[in-house]
């Protein structure tokens, strides 16, 4: 695999354990619908919470957050409708997005609610 795959990999395991540990059930990860890919799926109270990890091993070349293109968005929004539909849930739904990035030997994490909204 590749050495940006496995960190990216990586960053998503960091992801969950960070969810779990701030109160969120984990629905799904990976979760995919046509050519998009939600990467964590989780719920907090009635909130869906549709979450993009994007992991970096610097920030020489900007934020990871900055890596979420308009494109993305429009997919996301797509999916996570069709889960929704899929299960018929009644909850409501925000994108997050879980920004990791290596500092030293260790990762510094920064969950963004509401990262961006949808319409």
């Amino acid at each position: 695999m590749a050495e940006h795959n496995e960190l990216g990999k990586l960053g998503e395991e960091l992801a969950v354990e960070y969810l779990k540990k701030n109160g969120y059930a984990i629905l799904e990860t990976n979760w995919t619908f046509q050519k998009a890919e939600i990467d964590i799926l989780a719920k907090k109270e009635n909130t869906l919470a549709v979450i993009e990890v994007k992991t970096r091993s610097s920030l020489e070349f900007g934020l990871p957050q900055d890596f979420v293109k308009p494109k993305k968005i429009q997919l996301l929004v797509k999916a996570v409708d069709a889960f929704v539909n899929e299960r018929d849930l009644n909850i409501e739904v925000r994108f997050d997005i879980v920004a990791i990035h290596k500092e030293g030997k260790s990762f510094v994490i920064d969950h963004l609610i509401d990262a961006f909204y949808y319409f």
